[in-house]
């Protein structure tokens, strides 16, 4: 979640925005975290609340954070069926087309390697196609176990921003927008909403292009 840094969250926080937003509207979801406590430095929940969640009016039963006292299938199972829940109370609406959860917006950022949420190269959730809500134990990242939105939840949304940042990037962005002669597929290429998607690059991830 450290995208809020970087997409300019913060300037929400600030006069005539906050005070003009509905914040009774707002749902916030988390389309990956890490399966550690909420206090913990790594964790994506606290960057998200210390930064930002906690200094505006946000109702806290819209702030949807994962059970981080499940264990990482029991975490993953659980949001999902949150998830599923809010679909039948018409809180989150149904893409009809997928069958899947139609979110308004999702942050997602990009890996070196080219991965976005906690859907790495190689990996057999790349392939899933039914669950909304998936789990992953040995993430090439640490920390190791964490939950996760699959590629038919990210691509339903109806605006995705695409937020990357820094040089280690900048060789996948490259690749990805079509400015190098490597044809290797990278993963953040299977982001492909119903909707739009927005490229948000600062001057080193765009440094190649």
């Amino acid at each position: 979640m450290k995208l809020i840094n970087y997409i300019n969250f913060r300037k929400l926080l600030e006069p005539p925005y906050i005070d003009s937003i509905e914040w009774s509207k707002w749902h916030v979801f988390w389309l990956d975290e890490r399966v550690i406590p909420k206090d913990h430095e790594d964790s994506n929940y606290k960057l998200a609340n210390d930064g930002f969640l906690y200094k505006v009016p946000i109702l806290p039963g819209n702030v949807y954070a994962i059970n981080d006292k499940l264990s990482t299938e029991g975490a993953a199972d659980n949001y999902e069926a949150c998830l599923k829940n809010l679909v039948n109370r018409n809180v989150i609406a149904l893409y009809e087309a997928s069958g899947f959860p139609k979110f308004d917006l999702m942050l997602l950022g990009m890996g070196p390697d080219g991965h976005v949420a906690s859907l790495f190269p190689s990996h057999p959730l790349l392939k899933e196609n039914e669950k909304l809500v998936t789990f992953i134990k040995d993430s090439p990242k640490p920390p190791p176990e964490r939950i996760t939105f699959t590629f038919p939840v990210i691509n339903s949304s109806t605006y995705i921003a695409l937020v990357i940042t820094g040089a280690d990037e900048a060789g996948a962005v490259q690749t990805a927008l079509g400015k190098s002669q490597n044809s290797v597929k990278l993963h953040v290429q299977m982001v492909s909403p119903e909707g739009k998607l927005t490229w948000f690059l600062d001057k080193d991830a765009a440094s190649k292009l």
